[in-house]
């Protein structure tokens, strides 16, 4: 299976890889770069023609942003939503191919749909070409700053990782070509989408809410947020399994417990600043236990707090998803006090500030293993 930087461009690639080492993997950073040259010119002649096409920013419907740290049940939200078919989403094949979502993609759509994974790599969760995704694989084919260089490329993992969440050591001209790469990406998208309001999913962006703000001040944001316990044991899964997946280079330096911690804290404190004076119809807070006991009216308090218009004409089409997803069995894990222990000495606030417990206890240290269940 071909590697996601596959869509990326020449320049990224040479930026990512003159900061972090070539491939340690020959083949596989052969197939990349291989990529990259020969699209070039297809990509190219896109770009040149296209442009004239999109629409501006300014003449775009404001975006939905839904937010929260990774394995919160981001994903979940966004599946549901998205069945409505009244919002513009990011399909695979944007993920994979977004300098040529209207040339290549096309002509090879039915080869990659093909090429798609069962199911997701963290979870569960069947993947089709119409399955909603979040664009920071996109966006990392199209920009030197993306959270995904740090799995691609791990010999320079804490920087990549660092640059691409929080743009830690990039300039004002790195942070001005990243915006113009996002935007440009959301215009094609929104082209490609029938022009229908985008509503967009990405962890990433939960510690960028003052620059979406910024950027389109008639967004309106869903933030959702899980017990940190549950979050901690399921994001070691998700850096395992990706990193075990996409990294070009070795991860044993990798220190996994000190980044979810460090990544979480940081971002939910750039996330709760930010949030201080937005006011209450452009934002609405979720907690994942009420987005999973009763998915429907979690779906429903959304839609009345953003005063979003379509909910009861796709009350059935969310159901009907619904019924379609109810046996899925979702992964669990064994944490231990000394996790436990972890989460608490460092979480604390957020534990605290939300009203969580450890999982299985009855508030305090509980003792003995415990399961926690993963999340989208």
């Amino acid at each position: 299976m071909a590697h996601p930087l596959s869509g990326a461009n020449i320049g990224t690639l040479a930026t990512v890889t003159g900061r972090s080492g070539l491939p340690s993997h020959p083949l596989q950073g052969l197939g990349v770069g291989l990529a990259a040259i020969g699209r070039w010119p297809v990509s190219t002649v896109e770009k040149l023609v296209i442009e004239s096409k999109l629409p501006k920013l300014e003449d775009m419907p404001p975006p939905v942003f839904i937010l929260g740290h990774w394995r919160s049940g981001t994903t979940h939200l966004y599946n549901i939503m998205c069945e409505s078919g009244e919002w513009g989403y990011v399909p695979p094949v944007a993920t994979g191919l977004p300098w040529d979502l209207f040339g290549i993609a096309k002509v090879f759509s039915p080869l990659l749909e093909k090429a798609l994974p069962e199911h997701r790599y963290i979870d569960n969760i069947p993947v089709t070409p119409t399955s909603p995704q979040e664009d920071e694989i996109a966006i990392a084919n199209m920009s030197e700053a993306s959270f995904y260089h740090g799995i691609y490329f791990p010999r320079a993992f804490a920087e990549n990782v660092m640059r691409g969440l929080f743009f830690d050591g990039c300039s004002t001209a790195d942070i001005r070509s990243w915006r113009k790469q996002f935007t440009y990406f959301l215009r094609k998208l929104y082209l490609h989408q029938g022009e229908k309001p985008l509503l967009i999913k990405n962890p990433v962006y939960t510690g960028r809410f003052a620059m979406l703000r910024e950027m389109f001040p008639e967004a309106k944001f869903i933030h959702i947020h899980r017990n940190p316990y549950d979050v901690f044991v399921s994001m070691r899964n998700f850096y395992k399994k990706l990193l075990k997946e996409f990294a070009l280079q070795g991860y044993d330096h990798v220190d996994i417990d000190e980044t979810i911690l460090t990544v979480y804290d940081r971002m939910m404190r750039d996330y709760e600043r930010d949030a201080m004076d937005v006011p209450e119809e452009n934002l609405v807070e979720l907690r994942y236990d009420e987005l999973d006991a009763d998915p429907m009216g979690a779906v429903s308090k959304v839609y009345e707090a953003l005063s979003l218009p379509g909910f009861d004409a796709a009350q059935d089409k969310f159901e009907r998803y619904l019924a379609s997803v109810s046996t899925f069995k979702k992964n669990k894990f064994d944490y231990s006090d000394e996790a436990a222990a972890k989460v608490e000495a460092r979480l604390g606030y957020f534990i605290e500030k939300w009203g969580y417990q450890r999982p299985g206890g009855k508030g305090g240290l509980d003792t003995g293993a415990r399961h926690g269940e993963d999340a989208a």
